[in-house]
């Protein structure tokens, strides 16, 4: 049997090759057939999995919660030391140097990236900013984020902070945090769905002990991650 699998579509473009390596990998550890379904953004992600096209999926914070609530899909492992913050940026010229001092309405730039944007709506509140006094500026990226508070179109920026840690210095120059969230819960997740008739306790002990052999560090340094740790449904849940 064949399954299919996908990663959510906030991961960095460099890490491509990370996961088809990794795919290529767990087929092989595992003796089964997986098929790698890049996404393009978090629309089709949204279709795959209403149509219940996805067995396997590397989801994000929010999407965890709707495959484990509304669609039975099972919590396998998560990434260790690693979390989803949030920074909301200003122009590094402008007034606005403390998220307490933003004035409605305002305009934010922000990508499809559904955590990262519930996380900075909720970091809008001390300034008594809500969902009705901002005007929505799209972008496809977390940098075209960045050009949109550089060229003045939008007022702060929503961005993953690893994302903000890794903008060129020319880039952070010009634009400047406002704040950060400490969340230090909120992570992505391997899950498997219905469909995975595999053993899932095969699979989280063989992902749980991938960094302990060099092909399996190396994959996941690939990533850009240390380990997995085995995750349960109470945490899924939380």
């Amino acid at each position: 049997m064949s399954f299919n699998m996908t990663i959510s579509p906030d991961f960095k473009p460099a890490l491509i090759s990370g996961w088809y390596i990794f795919n290529t990998w767990l087929q092989k550890e595992l003796n089964i057939q997986v098929h790698l379904n890049m996404v393009n953004d978090f629309s089709e992600l949204s279709q795959l999995i209403d149509d219940n096209n996805i067995d396997i999926i590397y989801a994000n914070p929010c999407d965890v919660a709707k495959l484990v609530r509304e669609k039975s899909f099972s919590p396998i492992v998560s990434p260790v030391g690693s979390q989803d913050e949030t920074i909301i940026v200003s122009r590094s010229d402008s007034d606005i140097s403390q998220i307490e001092m933003l004035k409605s309405p305002i305009k934010v730039a922000m990508t499809d990236v559904p955590d990262v944007n519930t996380i900075g709506m909720i970091m809008l509140e001390p300034a008594d900013i809500s969902a009705d006094d901002i005007t929505i500026v799209d972008c496809n990226n977390y940098i075209n984020v960045a050009k949109k508070i550089i060229t003045g179109e939008a007022d702060v920026g929503f961005l993953l902070a690893d994302a903000h840690n890794e903008f060129s210095k020319l880039v952070k120059k010009q634009i400047q945090p406002l704040i950060t969230s400490k969340i230090h819960l909120l992570h992505h997740a391997l899950l498997v769905g219905p469909n995975y008739s595999s053993d899932h306790n095969e699979l989280q002990t063989l992902l749980a002990d991938m960094h302990n052999n060099p092909q399996g560090q190396n994959i996941l340094s690939n990533l850009e991650m240390d380990a997995w740790q085995a995750m349960d449904i109470d945490e899924a849940e939380f």
